[in-house]
């Protein structure tokens, strides 16, 4: 008598790979170190009561005193206007959904095409294989052709007109004689200290690889 034990199909155990770790080592970098350089950054902003207290509000008597109240508040204030302004960039963008699709179709052939690509593997596309400065070139001469010829440039660069002129606005009229000023802010250093992350493939995976000393 065959036991029914042979006609059981082996199941596999192994399970799939999750998001995170099918991810190159330089991308998790990248990202866990925006994420929490974002996070500390907002952390850092001041109480948006604060910020938007009526009762501090008041007209400068002079460019001076403008440009005094400026200079205070965008030291006290840095972090909220940075937020300020990225709110102003987002929903300009949001509000150009094709400016926005260009925008990050650059973004992500800057950082799939060059950034993140292994150095030990050439870039291949219709069966050509392009060097690393073939590669620089024809991103550096995209992303002109997207800023420059396109509403891109426009969307952008109104955005950050009005962001500006915003933050100039609030600064300048925003007594800070209630504010406490450091004389040096921690959140002046850092908040897109994500710039400076090591994002080559070969620089992370070489660290991952080393042997840890005993």
């Amino acid at each position: 008598m065959v036991s029914s034990d042979s006609n059981v199909l082996p199941v596999s155990t192994t399970q799939p790979p999750t998001l995170t770790e099918s991810q190159p080592p330089a991308v998790r970098a990248f990202v866990n170190r925006f994420t929490e350089t974002v996070r500390d950054g907002l952390s850092r902003s001041r109480p948006w009561s604060e910020l938007l207290d009526r009762s501090a509000f008041a007209k400068p008597d002079s460019l001076s005193e403008a440009a005094s109240r400026l200079r205070k508040n965008s030291s006290y204030f840095r972090a909220n206007y940075v937020c300020i302004v990225s709110l102003i960039l987002a929903f300009s963008l949001l509000a150009h959904p094709f400016s926005l699709v260009l925008l990050v179709c650059l973004a992500a052939s800057w950082l799939f095409f060059y950034l993140f690509r292994p150095v030990d593997r050439p870039l291949i596309l219709f069966g050509r294989s392009f060097s690393d400065l073939e590669t620089l070139g024809a991103l550096i001469l995209s992303t002109i052709a997207v800023i420059f010829f396109t509403s891109v440039g426009s969307v952008l660069i109104s955005a950050l007109l009005v962001g500006i002129a915003t933050v100039c606005v609030h600064g300048a009229f925003r007594a800070p004689n209630d504010l406490f000023l450091d004389e040096q802010d921690p959140a002046a250093a850092g908040f897109l200290s994500f710039i400076g992350v090591p994002t080559t493939y070969s620089s992370v995976s070489s660290t991952s690889s080393a042997p840890s000393a005993v």
